[in-house]
C-alpha cells in the first residue's frame, strides 16, 4: 500500500494488457454544470430545445439511471477522473478540499499510452495560482490547495477553478430581480470584474478581452484545435470537457433567449444558456465526423448534480424525481447520462441498470486495455464495457453517497437515505417508486437492515481511505 504515483505509472506502462483491438480510442467525457434530469428533451424535457444532444441520444446508449457521485460539484468531479468516492480523497463538498497528489487520475493513466490529455472549462479539484486572487479560494500564498491541471497529468488546458457567468465570462452580469440575471454587463458604464481567471498553465492566465460571448462556445474554441491536433498527428487522445452552464450566473445572449418567447429574467437565461451548450455539442460531434475520429470516440455525456435552486422558484428541472442539488434523493444525484461510441454501439438502447461518475475510471482502464494500477486500492466504480457490449444484466456492487449528514446506498432495486448521519435510515423501491413517495422501511425490515449494514461498512472503508491508508 506504499506504492507512489510514479510507480504507478510504471505499472501501468509495463503490465498493460494490450490495447483494445487495434487503434486506441479516442475519450471525451462531457460535464455540465446543474443540468437537472429534465432540462434536456431526451430525457423527456419539453421546454429546453436540446436537438443537439437529442440527436446524440439517437446514437448512444442511454442511462435511465446515471448518477452523480455527491448532490454538489466539487466531489463528482473528483469521482470522474479517480473511480473513487469523494469521501476517499477529501473532497467533501463544493470548495473543500482538493484532488491530492497521491491519487492516481486517468489523465496519468492515458498520459503513459501515449495519449495527448486536455481539460476544458471548470476544474473545481483545486485552485489554480498562489500568486493572485482568483475565484473561490485562489490567493496569494495560499498553498494548501493549489492543485492544478498540470500537476495531474494535463498536458493542454484551459480552465478556471470553479463558476463563471455563462456569457462574457470575465465579467460580472448585473442582476436585474432576484435570481434573475441579464447580459447587460456594465454598471455606470464601465464593466466589472467577475474576479476569475481562465488558465492554461502555471502562472499563465488568459488575456480578458479575448473571453467575449458565450461561455460554452468559448470553451469549445479551445477544445477543438486540440482534438484536431492529436488526430492530424494521429494520437490518441483524452479531452473532459467541463461547461459551466447552466450554473449561475446564468447569462444568454439575445439571439438564445429569444428562442423562449414569454419568458424573461431567469428563466430565459437558463434555458437560452443551455441551447447555446447544446449547439456545441453538436459542433464537437461534427468535428469528430469531419477529422474521421468519430467511429472510434466514446464520448460520454452528463451532470455533476441536479438543478440549483427551489422547485417552483427556479427553472431547472429534477422532472418528477425528489430533491435537488445538495440532496442525496433522486433529483440531486440522478442526472441525464449518455455514451456515443459508434464503433462498439451500433444502434441506440437505453438501460435502467443504476452507473454513474465513479465508473468511467474503470471503464476507460478496460476499454484502453489497463489492468488497474493498484489492486490493492478500493475503487467504488465498476467497468461499464459488458454494459456496451450488451452482457451486464444488473450492477455487481451498490452505489454509496455521502454529503454532509446525508448517507444513502442504492442498489439494482432499493435505496436508503438518512439525513442524520446513519441514526435512521428511509427505504425505497426506485423501481415501483422512483419518485421516493413511499418510505417502505418497516414493510421491509430485513432488507433495510441488509442495506444499512453495507453502507456502514462501506463508510468504515471510506474512513480508512481518508486517513490516507491506502497510500
Amino acid at each position: 500500500m506504499s506504492k507512489t504515483p510514479q510507480t504507478l505509472i510504471a505499472l501501468l506502462w509495463f503490465g498493460a494488457a494490450s490495447l483494445f483491438a487495434g487503434e486506441a480510442p479516442n475519450v471525451i467525457l462531457v460535464m455540465c454544470d446543474d443540468l437537472g434530469w429534465g432540462d434536456v428533451g431526451f430525457n423527456g424535457g419539453k421546454t429546453i430545445k436540446t436537438p443537439q444532444l437529442d440527436e446524440m441520444a439517437g446514437n448512444s446508449l442511454k442511462f435511465n439511471r446515471f448518477y452523480a457521485a455527491a448532490p454538489v460539484c466539487s466531489p463528482t468531479r473528483g469521482s470522474v477522473v479517480t473511480g473513487r468516492h469523494p469521501f476517499r480523497y477529501g473532497i467533501y463538498f463544493a470548495n473543500t478540499g482538493h484532488m491530492k497528489k497521491q491519487e492516481f487520475t486517468l489523465y496519468e493513466a492515458l498520459k503513459t499510452k501515449g495519449y495527448r490529455t486536455g481539460h476544458f472549462g471548470k476544474w473545481h479539484m483545486g485552485t489554480l495560482t498562489t500568486k493572485v486572487g482568483d475565484a473561490n479560494r485562489g490567493k496569494p500564498g495560499n498553498t494548501k490547495d493549489y492543485s492544478a491541471p498540470w500537476h495531474h497529468g494535463v498536458e493542454t488546458t484551459f480552465v478556471t477553478e470553479s463558476k463563471t457567468p455563462t456569457y462574457d465570462p470575465m465579467i460580472k452580469p448585473k442582476a436585474k430581480g432576484k435570481g434573475s440575471w441579464w447580459p447587460a454587463l456594465t454598471e455606470g458604464g464601465k464593466s466589472q470584474p467577475y474576479g476569475t481567471w481562465y488558465w492554461t498553465g502555471e502562472n499563465q492566465k488568459v488575456d480578458p478581452a479575448t473571453l467575449k460571448g458565450d461561455d460554452s462556445k468559448l470553451i469549445m474554441d479551445r477544445t477543438l484545435p486540440f482534438i484536431e491536433k492529436a488526430a492530424t498527428d494521429k494520437k490518441p487522445f483524452f479531452a473532459v470537457v467541463w461547461f459551466h452552464t447552466p450554473h449561475l450566473p446564468v447569462v444568454a445572449d439575445a439571439e438564445h433567449r429569444n428562442l423562449y418567447p414569454g419568458t424573461s429574467g431567469y428563466e430565459a437565461n437558463y434555458y437560452g444558456c443551455i441551447t447555446a451548450m447544446d449547439e456545441q455539442m453538436g459542433r464537437l460531434r461534427k468535428k469528430l465526423r469531419e477529422l474521421g475520429v468519430a467511429e472510434n470516440t466514446l464520448l460520454a455525456f452528463c451532470s455533476d448534480n441536479g438543478p440549483e435552486g427551489k422547485e417552483g422558484a427556479a427553472p431547472g428541472s429534477a422532472a418528477h424525481f425528489k430533491g435537488r442539488k445538495r440532496s442525496l434523493y433522486e433529483g440531486g444525484i440522478r442526472v441525464p447520462g449518455l455514451l456515443e461510441w459508434p464503433a462498439k454501439i451500433k444502434q441506440a438502447r437505453s438501460t435502467d441498470i443504476a452507473v454513474g461518475t465513479v465508473d468511467y475510471f474503470p471503464t476507460v482502464m478496460e476499454v484502453v486495455g489497463f489492468d488497474l494500477p493498484d489492486p490493492d486500492r478500493p475503487m467504488d466504480g465498476i467497468s461499464l464495457l459488458p454494459l456496451i457490449e450488451g452482457t451486464m444484466t444488473e450492477r455487481p456492487s451498490p452505489l454509496g453517497f455521502q454529503s454532509s449528514k446525508q448517507i444513502a446506498l442504492s442498489d439494482n432495486r432499493y435505496k436508503i437515505y438518512s439525513n442524520n448521519k446513519g441514526k435512521t435510515y428511509e427505504l425505497y423501491d426506485l423501481i415501483e417508486d422512483p419518485s421516493e413517495t413511499r418510505d417502505m422501511a418497516k414493510q421491509k425490515p430485513g432488507i433495510l437492515q441488509q442495506m444499512i449494514k453495507t453502507v456502514e461498512a462501506w463508510r468504515a472503508s471510506c474512513k480508512t481511505s481518508d486517513e490516507g491508508k491506502d497510500y
